[in-house]
């Protein structure tokens, strides 16, 4: 193996670095990117049950935005969830462009790795030639072994690109997949939640304008109690009265 890297020139070392990083990146999105990081499998319905059993709180939000990318959007939504329906989308929206950001990362400098990796190869190739025919102007075509090294290193720095490119592309292409869907998910998640914290706002004001207060109950008492009084003082007057005309 080492004699290869030789034989390929200087050319390889770029390439044998692109292929540690592609690699790297590969490992480390592919246990970042599982779904059961990314989208917790009941955290919406725990969050619904905090929401409807009015124990949500600070502490609470805190560690929902601390559990996962899903959990930061919905943390940013429950923040808001005293505004209006545009307001806490618009909030729902920009944390949601935040952690689509983070699932990003490193994707791009896999596909340049993915991207430039053949153009190395191809580089190695032209200076292989290159060495060829430096060796067939100088030494004549009697000597295979000067000939042999230019072609060799053309050869191998091609294969070399190529086998860098074409790994690279593929987990380019699948972990772009993988986001895509992650995304997918969690907008379905945000949007389920910014409906139910909704209806349940609305449930609420119904349920208060429906329901009299206390101060609402005291004076309708206190009207009662009035028209009452004033009945019972007429009754009382109009007997008074009916008495004095009998007397007279």
């Amino acid at each position: 193996m080492l004699e290869i890297v030789i034989a390929g020139g200087w050319v390889m070392f770029p390439i044998i670095l692109c292929s540690v990083v592609a690699v790297a990146i590969i490992l480390e999105r592919l246990w970042t990117l599982q779904p059961r990081r990314v989208v917790p499998r009941d955290l919406s319905r725990q969050v619904w049950d905090w929401v409807s059993s009015n124990q949500l709180n600070h502490q609470h939000i805190q560690e929902l935005r601390s559990n996962s990318p899903l959990g930061q959007i919905l943390s940013a939504g429950l923040a808001s969830r005293q505004q209006d329906r545009a307001t806490m989308k618009e909030v729902v929206e920009d944390a949601g462009r935040h952690v689509v950001h983070e699932l990003e990362r490193y994707l791009n400098t896999l596909g340049t790795i993915a991207a430039v990796s053949p153009l190395l190869g191809l580089l190695g190739t032209v200076t292989g030639m290159i060495k060829t025919f430096s060796a067939l102007t100088s030494g004549g075509p009697g000597d295979p072994a000067a000939l042999a090294g230019g072609i060799s290193e053309a050869l191998i720095t091609t294969e070399a690109g190529l086998m860098v490119a074409i790994p690279a592309l593929i987990g380019y292409r699948y972990l772009r997949g993988r986001v895509e869907g992650l995304v997918v998910q969690m907008e379905k998640e945000a949007i389920g939640l910014v409906e139910a914290l909704q209806r349940k706002q609305f449930m609420d004001t119904l349920g208060r304008s429906s329901n009299p207060t206390a101060a609402q109950i005291a004076a309708q008492n206190a009207a009662q109690n009035a028209a009452q009084n004033a009945a019972q003082n007429a009754a009382q007057n109009a007997a008074q009265n009916a008495a004095a005309g009998g007397g007279r």
